[in-house]
């Protein structure tokens, strides 16, 4: 930050006031003037002052009010705040420190104090502000390996099903499609609260068959129909998955992309009715994740050729995945698909399998 460019909000209901502190300022930052705590409020909004200089004695808001409103509204951010006061006694002073401000300026004003108290403070919000700007550049490189590991995982799954294909790919897009729609509505806040864990559900969604990895080639490339005990080992896959990724997500601080991917592995073939496996899960018990990955999962089945079926027409695919409805599917999920699904023929011509 320049600190001869930078924004101070002079608040103060005393004009007399506000014209000695504009003629201290003036020379070296933008100075923005406020007579009422309202105005602050709305100039803080508006302007995004790098600090705010804030009288303690005023009309209606006074100044510890209207800092309590400032952080209410969350309006702040990291700008530095001091309280301008005639009062010099400990407990204004623990108040307005225990709202949060960083300093006091008494009055009347030292014109050598203001600028001193003013440039310490913006040289703080400047190391402050690096450091984030660092640990934010650190945590997304961190993010972006863990998602190239991710991804390289998810390619096992690939290489070992000969299924596969693109499956990966087209599932990945329409989970994070219904993830789009889904963080919209207000009932899974929770689960998808913005749009970075959009992304976190879709890059999770490429290993929702890892747990193939461990299932015999003789079973997992048999080109026929499986025997019950066949099923019955294949059916560990989504076990096998979970037990993968949480293993690996121990020596992770954050494990919020890694516990998606598990949730998603293990769940995906959950039925919203509790006749899914492997833990016969119900209803909300399944991970949102689970059930968003189902629908995708079947969808992609449906509309992909098979060495022992054709592919379906994509409105025949759409009915099924209707017909599934608050039985083996989520109706919430269902609703978003069946919002997402007209662009789907299109997306998919982008990622045909080559025996399609």
């Amino acid at each position: 930050m320049d600190a001869t460019r930078a924004k101070i909000l002079v608040v103060d209901d005393t004009k007399t006031n506000i014209e000695v502190l504009e003629g201290i300022l003036s020379s070296h930052y933008d100075v923005f003037v406020a007579l009422d705590g309202r105005k602050a409020l709305f100039l803080t909004e508006k302007v995004k002052p790098d600090l705010i200089l804030l009288d303690v004695m005023m009309p209606e808001l006074d100044g510890y009010e209207t800092l309590r409103e400032m952080k209410a509204r969350n309006i702040l951010g990291g700008t530095p705040v001091i309280f301008l006061t005639a009062k010099s006694d400990s407990k204004s002073e623990k108040i307005g420190l225990d709202l949060g401000a960083v300093d006091y300026i008494g009055k009347p004003f030292s014109p050598e104090l203001v600028l001193l108290r003013i440039k310490n403070q913006l040289e703080y919000k400047r190391q402050r502000d690096h450091l984030h700007e660092l640990v934010v550049e650190k945590t997304q490189d961190l993010r972006n390996t863990l998602k190239v590991m991710l991804t390289s995982l998810g390619a096992l799954a690939e290489y070992r099903d000969p299924e596969t294909g693109e499956h990966i790919k087209r599932t990945q897009i329409v989970v994070q499609k219904l993830a789009e729609v889904l963080m919209k509505d207000p009932k899974f806040q929770k689960d998808i609260p913005n749009a970075e864990y959009v992304d976190y559900y879709a890059t999770a969604a490429p290993l929702h068959d890892i747990g193939k990895v461990g299932i015999q080639d003789e079973i997992l490339r048999k080109p026929g129909k499986l025997t019950d005990e066949e099923k019955a080992i294949m059916r560990e896959h989504p076990v096998m998955g979970y037990n993968v990724l949480m293993e690996a997500a121990k020596g992770l601080d954050d494990k919020t992309m890694i516990k998606i991917a598990a949730d998603i592995a293990l769940s995906h073939h959950e039925y919203y009715d509790g006749n899914g496996y492997p833990n016969k899960l119900k209803g909300d018990q399944i991970p949102l994740c689970g059930r968003i990955m189902a629908v995708a999962d079947v969808y992609d089945a449906l509309v992909s050729k098979r060495p022992y079926k054709d592919p379906y027409p994509h409105e025949v695919a759409v009915q099924e995945i209707l017909k599934g409805k608050g039985a083996q599917f989520d109706p919430d999920v269902v609703d978003a698909f069946v919002s997402i699904a007209d662009g789907l023929p299109e997306l998919y011509q982008k990622f045909k399998d080559s025996g399609d």
